[in-house]
């Protein structure tokens, strides 16, 4: 019996711990933060070279292509009265002095300089406009290959700058998905009675994967949007100040819109990460139990829920897109109305020339280049609502506690013990009381002593606790009340791994991993030679089976043993606990589910399991325990009887008409 409790239903999350939840992903970026700290340098460089772009066309401009410097104003002004601007000429080259001498009628000569005005120029010949601004061609020239320099290292800066964060981001992702799977192995079967696989692989495999992009680009990227907001700021004020604030203007609202934006989106993710865990553990139960579906025509059902849940997926899907398409429209919106702003009020004054054309150029390409950051911010805040979703899901798991108590934790101190030398004398039950649910008790204060070399079994009716107690003594759960001990010591005092090594359970569904015959047989066992290997296979009956696989020990199987028989798994799995040669057997109805024929070569196999070994048979069928030292007779969660065959036989009591009416007691 388990907990009742939906195990198809998500949990709901609804606080926001943005804070919290980085303080617990910092510890997996510790071991690299000599790399992160060297990709953030290299993030500082490129800023600092995407800044340059722009101040650079603004030198171009000003300074060769509409140069200010060179330029003086004629107060005598046009035909229309405006003032006209005026380039100046060098004299003392002897090529401009004759181009100048051809054209008198476009030049006003000084003593060591001459004047054209701007409109002019277009009329002088090609080659004497070449002579002219020479200077200034060589100019362009110069900051060209600089630009183009600054572009290239760009290039190469932000390829290692990716590099980097992308070794750094897939180690923290690596680390992140190792340290959840190290806890779920810790965890107890209760947690896993109420956590379907669907949902345990979808933390395991999609959401770390949602950490990808936060470990690898939103950190050190937002921290050069960051910078590149300061930094454009700082050069826009010190520009223009008062075309600064112009550019400003539209600012707020941007911070407004992206707060809205961010409150609505965390709680779409959030419905986005619910939605893919349930359809993962819909997929995954329904691939796990296909063969019912089919033999009870639950297609449409169970297609019709599927459905059900693909669509509210959809939905929320569809809802986080149409926050994109309503937020990055606003922003470049927001961002063009900003360029307006800027070449209205800049333009006049270029016109008037209290602002050169340059600076207008800059100015234009600096709030561009603010409205990218805010964009890309955005964007990232995208990902990490969308990564933030997956941690809070992640470390629900890592921050469950469901475990049972180790040596030293609520169990007093733990037993100093030598593996080797610790031989099993007794495993004995002292009132010991348990319930999956507080108020539907399963054992009530069962007792009994089983001693080194004695071979008990376990009867009664479906549901009568004789599975809870294997559970129990294997300490897979620890009682409500009373103890069970091991050589006299609480086992809750012991490691488990050492209590654990001196047992071996055959159940009555073995489960076989992936893998060949071979590994499954070892598994958990020390190194076994090769006259081992032939005496397990021999008294284990599967040596048959080895015989004709293809591959003999080395032959795969596949996905729990598919491929095999239960009858062979079962075998399989007898094999597996003579490998670990241990003191204490038990049996958890090992012969269920099995014809009459495989029944009797599970049974030889289990017979040569048990010579001189102590042992406890759950059994299904009472000719199994005949032969047994001593029988435990349970019913609702009690012991009622106990005794060999024949005393409780005598006895005349529940055994005595269980075996009258011929009930094998068979689940």
């Amino acid at each position: 019996m388990t907990d009742r409790h939906d195990h198809m239903a998500e949990t709901s999350i609804t606080a926001t711990y943005d804070t919290r939840l980085l303080k617990r992903l910092l510890p997996f970026s510790k071991p690299y933060r000599r790399t992160i700290f060297f990709s953030m340098l290299i993030v500082f460089m490129i800023t600092l070279l995407e800044l340059a772009l722009p101040y650079i066309t603004k030198t171009a401009i000003d300074r060769h292509i509409v140069p200010a410097h060179n330029a003086e104003t004629d107060t005598r002004g046009n035909i229309d009265g405006a003032p006209s601007r005026m380039y100046r000429v060098d004299l003392s080259a002897p090529d401009v002095g004759r181009i100048v001498s051809a054209h008198p009628e476009l030049f006003t000569v000084g003593d060591a300089v001459a004047h054209i005005a701007y409109e002019d120029l277009a009329a002088l010949p090609p080659e004497a406009l070449k002579i002219i601004r020479g200077n200034d061609m060589v100019g362009i020239g110069v900051i060209t290959l600089l630009f183009l320099g600054l572009v290239l290292a760009d290039f190469v800066l932000n390829f290692f700058q990716k590099l980097i964060m992308e070794y750094t981001g897939n180690m923290m992702m690596h680390d992140l998905r190792m340290a959840l799977f190290r806890h779920i192995q810790q965890l107890s079967i209760s947690f896993f009675n109420r956590n379907p696989v669907g949902r345990l692989v979808t933390r395991v495999t999609n959401d770390i994967q949602n950490m990808h992009e936060l470990f690898t680009s939103v950190v050190s990227f937002i921290f050069k949007d960051i910078a590149l907001l300061v930094g454009i700021t700082i050069v826009l004020i010190s520009l223009n100040p008062s075309l600064a604030a112009i550019s400003f203007i539209v600012v707020p609202v941007v911070w407004y819109a992206a707060l809205r934006f961010a409150r609505k989106a965390r709680r779409v993710f959030r419905i986005l990460r619910i939605k893919v865990a349930e359809i993962n553990t819909r997929f995954s139960e329904t691939i796990g139990g296909m063969k019912v579906i089919q033999l009870f025509r639950h297609e449409t059902e169970n297609y019709r829920r599927f459905k059900q849940l693909n669509h509210e997926n959809y939905q929320a899907g569809m809802e986080q897109i149409q926050l994109m398409a309503v937020f990055m429209p606003l922003i470049e919106f927001l961002g063009t109305a900003a360029v307006a702003g800027i070449v209205y009020y800049g333009g006049s004054r270029v016109v008037d020339q209290r602002l050169s054309l340059g600076e207008l150029v800059a100015f234009i390409s600096y709030i561009r280049m603010f409205f990218r950051p805010v964009r890309d911010i955005a964007e990232k805040y995208n990902i990490v609502q969308n990564a933030f979703s997956s941690a809070e899901r992640i470390f629900l798991i890592l921050d469950s506690d469901e475990t049972l108590p180790m040596p030293g934790a609520n169990t007093g101190p733990s037993l100093s013990l030598k593996t080797a030398d610790t031989a099993f004398t007794s495993l004995e039950f002292k009132n010991v009381s348990f319930s999956y649910v507080p108020t539907e008790p399963v054992l009530d204060a069962v007792s009994f002593r089983l001693n080194a070399g004695e071979r008990i079994g376990i009867v009664g009716p479906t549901g009568s606790g004789k599975t809870t107690l294997v559970n129990l003594a294997t300490r897979l759960y620890d009682p409500v009340s009373g103890t069970v001990t091991f050589n006299g010591m609480d086992i809750r005092r012991l490691p488990p791994a050492f209590y654990r090594s001196k047992m071996a359970l055959v159940m009555q569904d073995p489960f076989l991993f992936s893998g060949t015959l071979r590994d499954n047989i070892l598994r958990g066992a020390g190194p076994v030679t090769d006259p081992d290997m032939v005496r397990i296979l021999s008294a284990s009956h599967c040596r048959e089976l080895v015989d004709r696989s293809p591959r003999g020990l080395d032959t795969e199987l596949a996905e729990a043993g598919a491929s095999i028989s239960s009858g062979e798994r079962q075998l399989l799995s007898i094999a597996r606990a003579f490998a670990r040669n241990p003191q204490l057997i038990i049996m958890d109805e090992a012969t269920s589910y099995i014809d009459s024929q495989t029944e009797q070569i599970i049974q030889a196999a289990l017979f040569n399991l048990m010579q001189d070994r102590t042992a406890i048979v759950v059994a299904h069928r009472l000719a199994t325990v005949r032969q047994l030292d001593r029988i435990l007779v349970m019913r609702r969660g009690r012991i009622i009887e106990t005794g060999n065959h024949r005393q409780l036989m005598s006895q005349k009591g529940f055994y005595y008409r269980l075996h009258q009416s011929g009930s094998d007691l068979r689940p």
